[in-house]
């Protein structure tokens, strides 16, 4: 398989991603006077954008190479709620399984933004754990999903809004297994640990670190290597995939790892990076099985994005053009 045939064989992928979606907003203008009110910098707002966040930014990233793409996930009964769906829509992001809640808001971080510069983040959200109607709610419209669509690939994405409760996210696992889908997690904090048994786990170091209450931040092969064990004692999973910010990625599956570092870019905004990594790596892998090559295409879309201000999706053909002059795909076919 060539790197045409593996994006052509994207639109043969049915993708479920269950986990927190949020609206981002953003106010861009200019900033020439200090308010007379206060010590603040008065921004003359030229235009307004709403973009698809959270984990409707992995949907949109899987739309956009040109997944069969199903949004699973709880908004409010509110403005922002009917302005991110209707984003779904336009991106071709399916929303027959997306419950409307009388109970929660729909997350909005509203950016403002003058010279690339962000000056301020109003966020609107509610981050209780879902109500276990709710949960009932959700769990069933995702069995429903999976009954009808057969998907072959579940991506969850935590951004600890309360909607990956411990319970969903066990049996949301199990129904997977018992479906033969393949399961990768962007985790957050507090559900750190309760991905049991997903195939690849993406945390970024921090989040390592964090949750496996590390007292230095691991950086050497070894190191990293010790870091999956750790977490494979806790999580019973296949693939560790970790991002080292500026430094690239980290992967292991089986006896294989490495450190992919980095491609040289002009770095505009992080902002979602980590939303194409696990977007682009699961979905590789789901096609070829080929965690090396996974882990080279996620590590150029992550960078790629970063050349962006705000949330935006990974351009395929971008994509395309960068894998077929960077990556030397026998070679790492051979390390599969």
């Amino acid at each position: 398989m060539d790197f045409n045939q593996l994006f052509s064989a994207f639109t043969q992928l049915k993708v479920v991603v269950l986990g927190d979606v949020m609206l981002d907003s953003y106010l861009f203008g200019k900033v020439e006077r200090i308010s007379p009110e206060a010590p603040v910098p008065v921004v003359a707002v030229q235009r307004k954008e709403e973009r698809i966040g959270g984990a409707g930014n992995v949907a949109l990233n899987t739309a956009a190479l040109g997944a069969n793409t199903f949004i699973v996930s709880v908004v409010g009964n509110d403005d922002a709620g009917k302005q991110l769906t209707a984003l779904y829509h336009q991106h071709h992001i399916q929303t027959p399984y997306l419950h409307v809640s009388p109970n929660r808001i729909t997350t909005n971080k509203t950016r403002i933004i003058s010279s690339n510069q962000q000056m301020m983040r109003l966020d609107e959200e509610t981050t209780k754990d879902l109500l276990a109607e709710e949960e009932d709610t959700l769990l069933g419209l995702l069995e429903r999903c999976i009954k009808e669509q057969q998907p072959q690939l579940l991506i969850f994405e935590d951004y600890n809004k309360g909607v990956l409760t411990e319970r969903v996210i066990q049996r949301a696992i199990a129904l997977c297994q018992a479906a033969d889908i393949i399961t990768t997690v962007d985790p957050k904090k507090k559900q750190f640990f309760s991905f049991k048994g997903v195939h690849l786990f993406k945390p970024n170091l921090k989040e390592v670190k964090e949750g496996l209450n590390l007292l230095e931040t691991p950086s050497t092969p070894q190191e990293l290597r010790e870091v999956h064990a750790q977490l494979q004692q806790h999580l019973d999973h296949q693939i560790s995939l970790i991002t080292l910010s500026e430094k690239g990625v980290f992967y292991q599956f089986d006896s294989q790892s490495a450190i992919i570092p980095t491609h040289i870019r002009t770095i505009a905004d992080v902002s979602g990076a980590g939303d194409t990594v696990i977007a682009v790596a699961s979905m590789v892998f789901a096609v070829t099985a080929n965690m090396p090559l996974a882990a080279e295409v996620a590590n150029i879309a992550g960078g790629l994005v970063c050349e962006e201000v705000g949330t935006v999706a990974i351009n395929k053909d971008k994509l395309l053009k960068e894998c077929l002059a960077l990556l030397p795909v026998a070679e790492i076919l051979n390390e599969s």
